[in-house]
């Protein structure tokens, strides 16, 4: 049990006070034991609290109790007297998940200890318990509180909304347990970084909050920022393991830009989500840009859940070139057309797709559109599919492109699956597992984008990747820098002392191609060689001998 849990569950058993806590709905969670000797057996855990205290039924009562019961301030309220009763009141206040009640059968004055306790009882109620920081309604009524306070000779109220990079993996590896000790250590370093005026808050989960009064402004709201950012960057020690958890923060001012709480909230919170998309472990500061950025990113949210049964995706095919001339295969290429903005690039609408949820259903459209196409071209060439990491989450991933196979009525080894190495980086054993189930199915499996991530060589000795595909990062300068030629050549020898081919992509130029071709790597790929296609024209070009690739043949001969 935890610090807090223990003393609430110790007052409970112990305080003379009538005590009861409610939820949001109303029903009774916790209550002490002298109140359970008053009314008996209608106190008992979920009992409604109008079977408690039915004068809260009476208009008068049931307003005020409403009120602190919307996140008001704590009020008495004096219950109608009943035939026989001494007076009584209660106390009402506003609690993380509902209201607590104390009630009182006797006016006057109270002793040094009951005042005591009921400070604790407060405490409780306004504070998280795991950081000791001030909790989510408190922050509610403090904010709202601090901007019906301003006035125009008042500096601006500054809201920071504090998020921590890579929580959940912490969690996710080392446990719960760790995760409690990590966000007290957190809430620590945001209290030991505040000076007066400046208040703390956990808003939820890894969120934090301050709020920060009659200071200069943006000056002190940036100042505060940074020194947080800065606290964050000394990696937290949990159990012996060092641990690197960032921050990353966004900052809004009342009333500029917003003058309730929750307009603030929201500008806060757009700020965070700029100041996680701009690489984390730094701060952002609202601006109009931010907004009008975020509506139209949810515009096109809303509009690419339906862009697939509209006909708006389509694919595009660029052509896998063996030399000296020969056109092994495409690789499908997603594309959206959307009937306003106009072509959408992948690198904006699939991240939306894959937070979304939708890329099992546009996965699995692409894999039977691209295999239908294949369909039309000889039976010697293949088709490549690119999968999203999102893809494999699901655990049917390997039923769908069996599914598609049959439907189809394609070989299975005429389809290529490309992956990148985020999809080795998470949930490893399952998805090598998946990938090893592809292969036994016959479908080949690529790794795309080689080099840009971690590289791990163990991947190559644990899964029998059919081809590796050199990004294209390294092909771009392939012509004039050393380092690259040396690394692509290096990927070429392991590749295949692997037996593994070794595909090029963003071949430009006839000198790129030229030098690919001297060093043996057996497939390339690129704009120079054919661009991206739509599906019509893929039968012209394999009709025809791509020339290109000859010429730079021929000039390779001559060199």
């Amino acid at each position: 049990m935890r610090p807090g849990e223990a003393l609430l569950a110790d007052l409970l058993a112990n305080t003379t006070e009538l005590l009861s806590f409610y939820d949001r709905d109303f029903c009774l969670t916790h209550y002490a034991t002298t109140l359970k000797g008053v009314y008996g057996g209608v106190v008992a855990t979920g009992a409604a609290i109008w079977a408690i205290y039915p004068s809260f039924l009476d208009a008068r009562c049931r307003d005020e109790f409403l009120r602190v019961f919307q996140g008001g301030s704590p009020a008495s309220i004096d219950l109608p007297p009943s035939s026989g009763e001494a007076p009584r009141s209660v106390f009402v206040f506003g609690t993380a998940n509902g209201v607590g009640i104390i009630e009182s059968r006797k006016h006057g004055g109270r002793s040094a200890a009951e005042e005591q306790e009921r400070g604790i009882l407060l405490h409780l109620a306004t504070h998280d318990v795991l950081t000791g920081l001030q909790n989510r309604r408190r922050f509610g009524e403090q904010l709202q509180q601090a901007l019906a306070a301003l006035g125009e000779p008042k500096p601006k109220a500054a809201l920071l909304q504090i998020d921590l990079d890579d929580f959940k993996s912490v969690n996710d590896t080392l446990g719960h347990g760790a995760g409690d000790t990590l966000l007290q250590l957190a809430a620590g370093r945001i209290r030991d970084a505040l000076q007066d005026g400046e208040s703390a808050y956990r808003y939820a989960g890894d969120e934090f909050a301050v709020i920060q009064l009659g200071k200069e402004q943006p000056a002190e709201a940036e100042r505060l920022a940074g020194s947080l950012v800065d606290a964050f960057k000394t990696p937290f020690v949990i159990n012996g393991i060092p641990v690197f958890v960032g921050s990353s923060i966004g900052i809004a001012f009342g009333p500029e830009h917003g003058t309730d709480g929750e307009q603030l909230m929201k500008a806060a919170d757009i700020a965070l989500y700029a100041a996680k998309t701009d690489g984390r472990g730094c701060a952002r500061t609202f601006n109009r840009s931010m907004l009008l950025l975020l509506e139209q990113r949810e515009n096109l949210r809303r509009s690419l859940r339906t862009a697939l049964e509209r006909g708006e995706l389509y694919l595009e095919y660029q052509p896998l070139i063996r030399p000296p001339a020969s056109v092994i295969g495409f690789e499908a290429l997603l594309r959206w057309r959307h009937p306003e903005v106009g072509i959408i690039p992948p690198s904006v609408f699939i991240p939306i797709a894959e937070a979304d949820g939708l890329m099992d259903q546009i996965g699995r459209w692409v894999l039977e559109e691209a295999c239908r196409q294949a369909l039309t071209w000889p039976s010697s060439l293949t088709v490549a599919v690119n999968l999203s990491p999102a893809q494999f989450l699901s655990g049917t991933l390997t039923d769908t492109v069996a599914q598609v196979i049959d439907a189809v009525g394609i070989r299975a080894d005429r389809l290529e699956l490309e992956i990148t190495e985020t999809v080795l980086l998470e949930k490893t054993i399952d998805n090598i597992d998946t990938l090893n189930t592809l292969n036994v199915l016959g479908i080949r499996i690529s790794l795309d984008d080689f080099g840009t991530y971690y590289s791990s060589l163990s991947y190559l000795k644990n899964f029998p990747f059919d081809t590796l595909k050199i990004d294209q990062y390294f092909i771009a300068d392939l012509e004039t820098d050393l380092k690259s030629q040396t690394i692509v050549r290096s990927i070429i020898s392991l590749a295949h002392g692997l037996g593994i081919s070794v595909t090029a992509e963003g071949v430009e130029t006839s000198v790129q191609a030229r030098w690919l071709i001297k060093e043996n790597c057996d497939c390339l790929q690129g704009n120079f060689l054919g661009r991206p296609l739509g599906a019509e024209a893929t039968s012209d070009f394999i009709r025809r001998s791509p020339l290109r690739v000859v010429r730079a043949m021929e000039a390779n001969r001559a060199v």
